[in-house]
């Protein structure tokens, strides 16, 4: 049932929303895409985000405008024995922490978007008889979403690969949501007359495998003298060696550690060299931007190569191993796509038609009426 602005405003006057969630850009940004059509959908709506303690959670969703309250709790895959005790230590802490924020915030209905400081609160929040949902982003799902999907009223995913770890019964596709300022822009065309554009960007956090590798192939590229435009997301721990690489062999290219207004990075680019999270992904999609796509190699059971080979055999992008790359090899595939914009336009196309335009307001329709069968 789709429920309409007018519609909604009288059924679900005054209804809160827990979004929970995060760790990375990945997990928190479909978050903050069903945000933003809960309050395009409902004049009355209460969204409250719960998170980790990382500052970068902090800072994004201050941007945004959104609440949030934090809870001590990390993630437990692959911390080793010592770790992963200290971090079941903090457990009772964390599911006394989420009980706490139900009891103030008085939630209708709950979301939890994959990242370890969704688990205690979906817990806690199907404890308490709150209907809870939770979405996966990537074909692979994550322990935390493995685990909660098996008490879950619903379960969402983008990506069909991932519908085998579920119930079926209540998996729905509905794509990865993403936020609106990539529906508002179109990715260039190429054009001949200006230098390719490209954007580098390892994820929210950077990548130095990514960095190194790239900065090769740029010097490569100046000595082939094939000039270029560059806008080049380090991440924070990486950006001074970068900065350094780059003086110290010549280069150009504006280096940032993280980029706020990523739809204006990905509209500026005549191709993007990333990761393979599955939220890139759908941005990319959305925009219609060609890609290179490096797997991180030591994602949790390769999901991050099973997410680009969807994207791949679509057509959509280009997936190059971590292994083995050299700046050489990621040269000559970029000179490639240069000397080749009908490719580039053929590639663009593809990746638009693996976008899911509607999975936010998919997910929103869901939630609403699992929050009406709760006060019906």
């Amino acid at each position: 049932m789709t429920f309409s602005r007018q519609t909604g405003n009288n059924i679900f006057k005054g209804l809160r929303v827990v979004i929970a969630g995060g760790g990375t850009g990945g997990h928190l940004f479909p978050g903050i895409a069903i945000a933003e059509e809960l309050k395009d959908r409902l004049a009355h709506v209460e969204i409250l985000f719960i998170v980790g303690r990382r500052p970068m959670e902090a800072r994004i969703l201050a941007r945004y405008g959104y609440r949030t309250r934090s809870i001590d709790v990390e993630g437990i895959s692959g911390r080793g024995i010592r770790k992963g005790i200290a971090v079941l230590v903090k457990l009772p802490n964390s599911l006394f922490q989420s009980f706490a924020a139900i009891g103030a915030f008085k939630p209708n209905v709950v979301l939890g978007v994959g990242g370890y400081s969704s688990g205690p609160f979906c817990l806690v929040s199907r404890l308490l008889g709150i209907p809870t949902a939770i979405h996966e982003q990537n074909a692979y799902p994550g322990l935390t979403n493995r685990l909660l999907g098996k008490i879950a009223n619903r379960v969402f995913i983008s990506l069909e690969e991932s519908r085998e770890h579920f119930d079926r019964q209540k998996t729905i596709l509905t794509g990865n949501p993403v936020r609106k300022a990539f529906f508002s822009r179109e990715a260039p065309k190429a054009e001949r007359d200006k230098p390719f554009s490209l954007l580098v960007v390892g994820g929210s956090q950077g990548a130095k495998a990514i960095n190194e590798i790239f900065i090769d192939a740029l010097e490569i590229l100046k000595k082939e003298n094939r000039p270029v435009n560059v806008l080049h997301q380090t991440g924070q721990q990486d950006q001074e060696r970068a900065r350094d690489a780059y003086k110290r062999k010549g280069l150009s290219g504006k280096m940032v550690p993280f980029i706020d207004d990523m739809a204006g990075a990905y509209g500026q680019a005549d191709m993007v060299i990333s990761r393979a999270g599955a939220t890139t992904l759908f941005e990319l999609a959305a925009m219609g931007t060609p890609a290179i796509l490096i797997p991180y190699p030591f994602a949790t059971h390769h999901h991050q190569e099973i997410n680009a080979a969807s994207f791949v055999k679509a057509g959509g992008a280009e997936m190059v191993l971590q292994d083995g790359l050299t700046g050489e090899k990621l040269a000559h595939i970029l000179m490639k796509y240069m000397d080749d914009p009908t490719a580039l336009a053929r590639m663009a196309e593809c990746a638009h038609k693996m976008s899911h335009l509607n999975a936010a307001s998919h997910i929103v329709d869901q939630l609403l009426e699992m929050a009406g069968d709760r006060t019906s």
